[in-house]
């Protein structure tokens, strides 16, 4: 069975992390590098790997590594080899990299508007002591 717009419909039989529409994007996009790796790209353009790894602080030359050939292989970001000597590399963020502008401008708008009231709840929910069961 599917929907109006052309997706498998759920079942009860179907494991929820199967069902959620979502879920393969969330898995894709939001790691723990990815996002501010996809933000240098798409607000300071084509870099080469020394530029990332000063604007995306904190991270290691190994997982910037794995993280830029894993966006690569998403079609996120584009590598661009140069054979000169010595060698020389660049990445930038790919269109279908740019396609994603809009939702993390929502992201961003929601957390403008929100991230106040979830470290009131945290607050609230510390202060009463986190249940235990």
């Amino acid at each position: 069975m599917a929907t109006e717009t052309g997706r498998p419909t759920a079942d009860a039989t179907t494991a929820p992390e199967l069902a959620c529409p979502v879920s393969p994007v969330v898995d894709i996009v939001f790691s723990r590098w990815t996002t501010p790796i996809l933000w240098s790209l798409h607000t300071f353009g084509r870099q080469r790997f020394v530029e990332l790894q000063r604007r995306v602080t904190s991270i290691t030359p190994k997982v910037l590594t794995q993280r830029l050939r894993q966006l690569e292989r998403d079609g996120l970001v584009v590598r661009t080899y140069h054979p000169e000597v010595p060698p020389r590399v660049e990445y930038e963020i790919s269109e279908l990299g740019r396609s994603l502008a809009p939702l993390f401008a929502h992201l961003a708008e929601w957390a403008d508007t929100n991230l106040e009231h979830v470290e009131r709840a945290r607050r609230h929910y510390d202060d009463a002591g986190s249940p235990r069961g």
